[in-house]
């Protein structure tokens, strides 16, 4: 698929390129991006250099993740927000926030806009979030994002090599007002 850009009244999303490799290396720099995150750590420049110049438009290329940086209208870097595609229809949402940019709502309002997105236009029916458990930043972003927190996977992520509980939850179609590419039938009690 092309790249494409998204935009609301504050923010600019597109996929970052080799010219915001600086902004990713500094925002990674961050110890809460590097804890509550999968990134390696030390995050490197090099780290940031593959990601921007090869796994994001080797991702777009693909159609296996979409990933967005988010960027005020000034150009500045907020945050990152991505669509990983992990079966047929469902994708998962990673993000994080640059730190000088937390609790002003952005990755709330990137996400909800991804998956919109991704919902029209990439025929996802169902995106899950995942955030080890005490991540509580990621999970009031799911929450003010309209997503279901569905409950704990024991052991489910492997963070720098240490096996960590998970929490999980899920946005669907409807809970946007938008309609599935297949009928959903929830469990009847």
């Amino acid at each position: 698929m092309d790249p494409v850009t998204l935009t609301t009244d504050r923010l600019l999303l597109r996929p970052v390129g080799a010219q915001d490799t600086d902004a990713v290396y500094g925002a990674c720099q961050d110890p809460d991006i590097q804890r509550w995150t999968t990134i390696p750590s030390p995050y490197l420049r090099e780290h940031a250099e593959a990601f921007t110049e090869q796994l994001v438009p080797d991702g777009w290329a693909d159609g296996s993740m979409y990933t967005f940086g988010v960027f005020l209208l000034s150009g500045e870097l907020a945050g990152m927000v991505g669509i990983t595609l992990r079966a047929l229809g469902v994708g998962e949402i990673g993000f994080w926030a640059a730190k000088e940019h937390r609790s002003h709502g952005y990755i709330t309002e990137a996400a909800l806009t991804a998956c919109r997105w991704a919902f029209v236009q990439v025929a996802i029916d169902r995106v899950e979030w995942r955030a080890e458990v005490g991540n509580r930043a990621s999970r009031a972003v799911a929450e003010r994002a309209g997503f279901t927190i569905e409950g704990t996977l024991r052991a489910a992520t492997d963070n720098k090599g240490v096996r960590r509980d998970t929490w999980i939850g899920s946005l669907l179609p409807s809970d946007l007002g938008l309609p599935s590419t297949a009928p959903y039938l929830p469990a009847r009690a």
